[in-house]
């Protein structure tokens, strides 16, 4: 007697049934309405709540917002489906030929002595699928923001030879323009220092770079730890309610901002 073979991941394939459900003549109305461009913000959205979940450690949070962007994943493939253009199984498919493909030490015959093999095979390989990209900057997101953009087009230009002979020259480059920097906003002249100090921050994400350091990350800590200090530069000076912040000097603020700093620190937020 034959058995049906239940699907190994049952969810998932419920999952698919709902969306096509609501996005059917008789399902949601918004549904149906959206599109890929209507969207795409959603899949940015939905990527860097996950990634801050995993900054938490939050598993919790972390399993909901990976259901958050696997339901993206979903939806897209659900309407390339409805326009004859692809599915998820055509999605699944392309990144499974594309990892198999793409370790050949793995599932093939190929000898690799550690990481940089790997990398470099990795590279090798993806360059002989996009034989139609011309340059080392086609391919680089626009959607990303402009500091992931800036490391990925420096590591680019690097496999290309495009290097600084040593990191005292990549500091005097910085100096260089933060000096050019300067002087445009010493001349007023608008235009040519935000031009200046694009290539300051660009010069900052080549030190990064250098030093191993991802700098978007070491800016969102940044951010994290600036916002953790604020916070408690708001809450002690709340302790004093007949006194509003706005109202403070600089040398009030200065006072309280070291304040903040070493309690947070003493706190270990970041």
């Amino acid at each position: 007697m034959e058995t049906t073979q239940k699907p190994k991941y049952p969810n998932l394939e419920r999952l698919i049934d709902i969306l096509e459900t609501l996005r059917s003549e008789n399902g949601c109305a918004w549904d149906r309405e959206q599109t890929h461009y209507s969207l795409k913000k959603n899949m940015i959205e939905e990527a860097y709540e996950a990634v801050d979940a995993i900054e938490d450690n939050d598993m919790k949070h972390l399993k909901e917002e990976l259901g958050d962007v696997l339901l993206q994943v979903v939806l897209h493939a659900q309407i390339a489906k409805e326009e004859k253009a692809f599915d998820i199984d055509d999605v699944a498919k392309g990144i499974s030929d594309k990892l198999v493909h793409r370790h050949p030490h793995v599932f093939g015959n190929t000898k690799v002595n550690g990481t940089e093999d790997i990398l470099a095979n990795w590279d090798k390989l993806k360059a002989e699928e996009k034989k139609h990209r011309k340059s080392a900057m086609d391919g680089i997101s626009k959607a990303q923001s402009a500091l992931m953009s800036a490391q990925k087009i420096s590591k680019n230009a690097v496999k290309k030879g495009f290097e600084w002979p040593d990191e005292e020259a990549l500091w005097d480059c910085f100096e260089s323009e933060t000096l050019e920097f300067k002087q445009a906003v010493a001349k007023n002249d608008k235009q040519n220092a935000e031009e200046e100090l694009g290539d300051i921050l660009f010069a900052a994400v080549n030190l990064a770079r250098w030093n191993k350091i991802d700098a978007e990350q070491a800016l969102l800590k940044a951010n994290r730890k600036f916002a953790a200090r604020f916070r408690k530069m708001e809450e002690i000076a709340a302790q004093n309610p007949d006194k509003p912040m706005e109202t403070y000097t600089f040398e009030e603020y200065d006072k309280l901002w070291k304040q903040a700093k070493k309690e947070v620190k003493n706190q270990n937020i970041s």
